[in-house]
């Protein structure tokens, strides 16, 4: 079964589903192949993008044209460029479907009005944002100063199901090693596990 925004909004901000279903009528689950692109480089990024079923990633082209992949989002995950729609700038990621997503678009405008109706939905969300913001200073403390071991595992913490489902040359790009160092590093953890009684 779909993960809707509005059974989302009920389980994490504690919102009634009286007070939801009326202010996300309009919302629409829109659907993408895998593959496809829902945000292009260089676009002005205007949504959030709510996952209700798929996979879709956050990535960067550097000089060399190498991805470095910045987030993952899988079911009841919110993805979206914070700074190209806070501040109507053009974008420097690309996001795009890893699997066939089902998904919702955010305005700023809806988050606003539901926030200025709801001081449960206010503080959530208030709340979620400054996770993200620790959540991205741990990522470049991870980048900065962890082992490729280190990484690897507050990657499987943090995205505890999507190993299986992810190519492991993207998991290494979102880790910043080469796919060569990932393999050593799970044959590693492996021997590991395999030595405990």
């Amino acid at each position: 079964m779909d993960n809707t925004f509005e059974e989302y909004l009920i389980k994490n901000a504690k919102l009634s589903p009286e007070f939801t279903a009326g202010l996300l009528s309009n919302l629409e689950t829109k659907h993408i192949k895998k593959g496809d692109v829902l945000l292009s480089e260089g676009q002005i990024c205007e949504h959030t993008f709510f996952v209700e079923k798929g996979l879709l990633r956050m990535y960067a082209l550097n000089s060399e044209g190498k991805e470095n992949i910045v987030q993952f989002a899988p079911e009841e995950w919110l993805i979206s460029d914070r700074g190209s729609v806070f501040f109507n700038s053009p974008s420097t990621y690309t996001i795009d479907a890893i699997e066939d997503t089902s998904y919702v678009m955010i305005t700023e405008s809806l988050i606003q009005e539901i926030s200025e109706q709801s001081d449960l939905f206010r503080n959530y969300n208030e709340k979620a944002l400054h996770n993200h913001i620790r959540h991205l200073q741990q990522r470049i403390t991870q980048l900065l100063g962890h082992s490729a071991k280190e990484r690897y595992l507050d990657f499987i913490q943090l995205y505890p199901d999507l190993t299986l489902r992810i190519p492991q040359w993207m998991i290494a790009s979102y880790l910043g090693i080469t796919p060569e160092s990932l393999s050593r590093v799970r044959k590693e953890l492996a021997k590991e596990n395999f030595k405990k009684p």
